[in-house]
This record gives structure tokens, C-alpha cells and sequence, in this order.
């Protein structure tokens, strides 16, 4: 990995990747921006929120800091950003890392329930994660300790119903297209992709054998999930340290 060249971290459609595990592991600057709806940018209005404007949006923090190349490590549906990114502007791509990213509608199931649901369930289905992060943690496979229930309610904290809304409308959208493999397959040919799984999750990963066969590398991370760099902050920001290098 060039040191001069940033790592730009993209969350999921709950949470929040700027833990200082990443900062301290990585060889290089991390760069964890807000999403459109995310954190200090959480009044943005649902209309402006999906992932077309993410890319765009992101493609607006890096002029701002001067950052001509990076890598792109998107999570689940920050995976989407981070490839439609890589499609649209590929100069300034270095790589992607997919951690678990959406590649069809099959993984999309649960932005797909969420975009059926009319505001108040979701609002409703998020205030239960708030009221009990331990519970939202075991459903994804997590065994709460202090240090996780702490960063679960951050990533909980992290967005408002609307957002999760917006953002799981959009991804069906995008995951459901037509074009979208084609443009999964434009990113392939023109940068380097590297696939990372957890261990305990990877069965449930509904990768294409193209993208399998078209990666430049897939890792599987032991005794981990789909929330592996909440599971294991250190552990995750090893492996993306790992495979960059």
C-alpha cells in the first residue's frame, strides 16, 4: 500500500467506521466521512438520499481534503457506494474492498423489508435497537460485552429512521437494475476488487463465481460475522491493513 494514498472507510446502512482501531492499524490516512443522513449530516432530507447522491457527496469530501486517488473499503450497503463510485469516477479509485457488500438483491433482503415498511415501523424497528443494542447484537451474531453494547449504540445513534428508509429504497433500486452487473463488471476490469467475508457469515454472501473468479483476492476473517469491525475493530482493520499491503 502507497502511504500517500488514503484509505476511505464507507458504513453500512446502520453505523459508523471512524473507530481508532482503523486509524492506529492502517499505514496510511483513514478517512471516515459522514454519509448524506449520517451523523452530523442526519437533518439532510430524505429526497436527497440515495446512493447515486452518496457517491457524489463522497466524491466531495475527498476534492475537499485534495485527495486525487484512494482505496474504498465499503461494508454491506456501503459496498454499493464504494463500487458505484469506482464506476463512475475510476481514476480515483486505487482499489475497493468489499466487506460483504451487496452484489445482487439476494443480499439485499433486509433493505428490502425495510423499504416496505411505511415510516413510523421503521422508526418504531429502530427505536427497539436503540431500547436494546445486547438484542441487536445477538441477532446478528454478536455476544455483547461492554466494549460492543458502547460502539452499538453509537452505530445505533449514528442515522435516523428516514435515512435507513431512504438508503434501503435506493439499494434495492440500484441492486435490482438491469445494468447493475454490467457495472460490477466495469469495476472489475478496471481496479483491483479484493472480497472480505467473516467466517461466520460468508455462507449467507450472495457473491456471482465472475466476481469470485475477476477479485484480487477474497479473505475469509475467523470467528467473525457480517459486523466484523464491530465484533473485532482490531482484527478488522489488520485485515484490510493485510490486504492492501
Amino acid at each position: 500500500m502507497q502511504k500517500d494514498t488514503p484509505v476511505v472507510l464507507i458504513n453500512g446502512l446502520i453505523g459508523c467506521l471512524d473507530h481508532p482501531a482503523l486509524h492506529d492499524t492502517l499505514p496510511t490516512q483513514v478517512i471516515a466521512p459522514d454519509l448524506l443522513g449520517y451523523g452530523t449530516l442526519q437533518d439532510t432530507a430524505p429526497k436527497l438520499i440515495d446512493i447515486a447522491a452518496q457517491v457524489e457527496h463522497l466524491h466531495r469530501q475527498l476534492q475537499a481534503r485534495n485527495v486525487a486517488r484512494a482505496h474504498l473499503v465499503g461494508h454491506s450497503v456501503g459496498g454499493v457506494v464504494a463500487l458505484m463510485f469506482a464506476h463512475r469516477y475510476p481514476q480515483q479509485v486505487a482499489s475497493v474492498t468489499s466487506v460483504e457488500g451487496n452484489f445482487t438483491l439476494n443480499d439485499a433482503f433486509w433493505s428490502a423489508a425495510v423499504a416496505r415498511m411505511d415510516r413510523e415501523a421503521v422508526e418504531q424497528l429502530l427505536a427497539s435497537y436503540r431500547a436494546d443494542p445486547g438484542t441487536w447484537l445477538a441477532r446478528a451474531g454478536v455476544g455483547p460485552d461492554p466494549r460492543r453494547l458502547a460502539l452499538a449504540q453509537r452505530w445505533l445513534a449514528h442515522q435516523p429512521a428516514a435515512t435507513l428508509q431512504a438508503m434501503a429504497a435506493s439499494v434495492v433500486a440500484v441492486t435490482g437494475a438491469a445494468r447493475y452487473p454490467q457495472q460490477l463488471q466495469a469495476v472489475f476490469a478496471a481496479t483491483p476488487v479484493h472480497l472480505l467475508a467473516g467466517e461466520h457469515s460468508r455462507a449467507g454472501w450472495d457473491v456471482p463465481h465472475w466476481a469470485e473468479r475477476a477479485a484480487a483476492s477474497f479473505t475469509e476473517l475467523a470467528g467473525v460475522g457480517h459486523l466484523m469491525m464491530l465484533e473485532d475493530p482490531p482484527g478488522f482493520a489488520s485485515a484490510i491493513a493485510r490486504l492492501l499491503g
